[in-house]
């Protein structure tokens, strides 16, 4: 048996919650113990969110074994039979159950798999190349053309084409000008944004200067939610390092080129997520929304060019200019290029995060990734796109992922939160879960959003009690309808998509 000679434990949010950080010092503890000479590595979250805490053990010749649920109590054992005697502990071994086999790991490349509070580990993966050639091989309007050419659309939610928007604030003649990452993600069920920023930080600031590059903007900001320290934390840690690295501030790797980041950290609003509040909300003022145009490319921070991008359209970036467009266009569909990181959760075995390339099926999705519903229960729905998003039903598990199928169904893409229900679910307790959520998060500026979204929640209560009467159903879809052709922004516009999808697929 070949040598151990690296331990690495998934240290994300996710891990730490199961137990992580007690099996990391017990670990360390026992190799001093042993005198071992192993290098105990902490990684973020690789994915199998499902099989925290995750031990991952690398011998010299380059094998692998990943221990899953590890306790502090079977670290004894993974010391002392596997990386004192060389004999795995086949008992422990995380199952070999498929989750990675359909999967296409471009934003997640890195996760679980590199220190994320090391810079030296992130370059020795191509870490800042697509930087270096952006500065170097390409002109700025070049850098636009390769991310057109990708097909590379906003991973927010409104799949807007990324290369547009460049173009948009590239285009304005002011001398200054802002790239903002929108890291407000507080989708209920949705984590990643969370993991990509406590995994991978470095390829988020990269994407960010190469964005900046794009449109001639000098300053940055990266608005994360304030619910996310070690995700704020891990960026301040990678920041500094970019800093001391000559990889932010002034003259960017020798050139001509300056760009910095500061860290926003927002205060818990869902509306912040919508990017003229996000301004707002960075500005100092409340987080509420304003009307468009003027859009952000034009009048956005403090009232220059804004380009607004999430974290994992920008976590696609340094990948596409380090690889070339057509290597990312080859994956997806038509009009949906490349792939798209979900949050998989609910009643599905594989709860975790996970990449998967545009046009893959719902079932392909639930079944081959997600290793299908819990105890054998009969799938009954996906909650796809958070609050924003739709019940898509069994019947449509067909259905393939990408933007424009997903919207002939009522649903939405969203940020990637997909949350599977089965045979137990009420869907209209669904439906009134979102809608109260909705209806909190409302900012109360616009009369649709405020008083429509709780005219809803008060009908589906009713529906919900048994003391609705004949003609509920028929006025709560008339007001849906209402609410979102009226509101003022997306939240608003997209409130009634829980309840009208319910109501068309469940109208029993």
């Amino acid at each position: 048996m070949s040598r151990v000679t690296e331990v690495s434990i998934g240290l994300a949010t996710c891990g730490i919650a199961a137990g992580a950080a007690e099996v990391h010092s017990r670990l360390v503890s026992s190799l001093a113990g042993h005198g071992l000479p192993v290098k105990v590595k902490r990684v973020g979250c690789v994915g199998m969110c499902y099989n925290e805490p995750l031990v991952d053990v690398l011998s010299e010749d380059g094998t692998h074994h990943t221990y899953g649920h590890v306790t502090v109590k079977d670290v004894a054992r993974i010391v002392s039979e596997h990386l004192v005697a060389g004999k795995p502990v086949e008992d422990l071994l995380a199952p070999e159950d498929g989750f990675f086999s359909r999967q296409v790991r471009i934003v997640l490349e890195n996760c679980g798999l590199i220190d994320p509070e090391s810079l030296d580990e992130y370059r020795a993966r191509g870490g800042y190349e697509g930087l270096k050639r952006s500065l170097f091989e390409m002109t700025p309007s070049q850098v636009i053309d390769e991310i057109k050419a990708s097909g590379l659309r906003g991973r927010g939610g409104a799949g807007f084409l990324t290369a547009t928007k460049w173009g948009f604030a590239a285009r304005e003649t002011s001398p200054e000008k802002f790239v903002v990452c929108n890291g407000d993600e507080g989708d209920p069920g949705a984590f990643m944004d969370r993991s990509v920023l406590e995994g991978d930080p470095h390829r988020v600031l990269e994407g960010m200067a190469i964005a900046a590059y794009a449109i001639g903007a000098d300053h940055g900001y990266a608005y994360v939610r304030a619910e996310y320290p070690l995700a704020i934390e891990r960026l301040e840690k990678a920041i500094v390092a970019a800093r001391e690295a000559g990889l932010l501030g002034e003259h960017i790797l020798g050139s001509s080129f300056s760009f910095d980041v500061v860290i926003k950290a927002g205060a818990g609003a869902f509306v912040c997520g919508e990017e003229t509040a996000l301004i707002a909300s960075i500005e100092g003022r409340r987080g509420m929304p304003r009307r468009r145009p003027p859009y952000p490319t034009t009048a956005g921070l403090w009232g220059k060019p804004t380009v607004i991008n999430n974290v994992e359209t920008l976590a696609n970036v340094p990948w596409i200019v380090r690889q070339g467009a057509a290597a990312f266009a080859r994956y997806g569909t038509e009009r949906s290029k490349g792939t798209k990181v979900f949050a998989l959760a609910g009643k599905v075995n594989h709860s975790g995060l996970v990449e998967i390339p545009m046009g893959m099926t719902i079932r392909e999705i639930v079944f081959d990734v997600g290793g299908g519903t819990r105890d054998g229960k009969a799938f009954k729905a996906v909650q796809i796109g958070g609050p924003s998003g739709g019940c898509i039903p069994a019947s449509l598990a067909d259905v393939p992922v990408d933007y424009e199928s997903l919207t002939q169904t009522g649903a939405i893409m969203g940020s990637g939160g997909l949350i599977v229900l089965d045979e137990e679910t009420c869907m209209v307790d669904v439906a009134r879960f979102f809608l109260d959520f909705i209806q909190k998060e409302s900012c109360g500026k616009c009369t649709f959003c405020r008083i429509g979204t709780k005219r809803m929640l008060e009908s589906l209560t009713r529906i919900c009690a048994g003391e609705a009467g004949t003609n509920e159903l028929d006025r709560l879809i008339d007001l849906s309808r209402k609410v979102k052709r009226h509101s003022l922004c997306g939240l608003g516009q997209t409130a009634p998509n829980p309840v009208l999808t319910t109501s068309r697929f469940f109208p029993d």
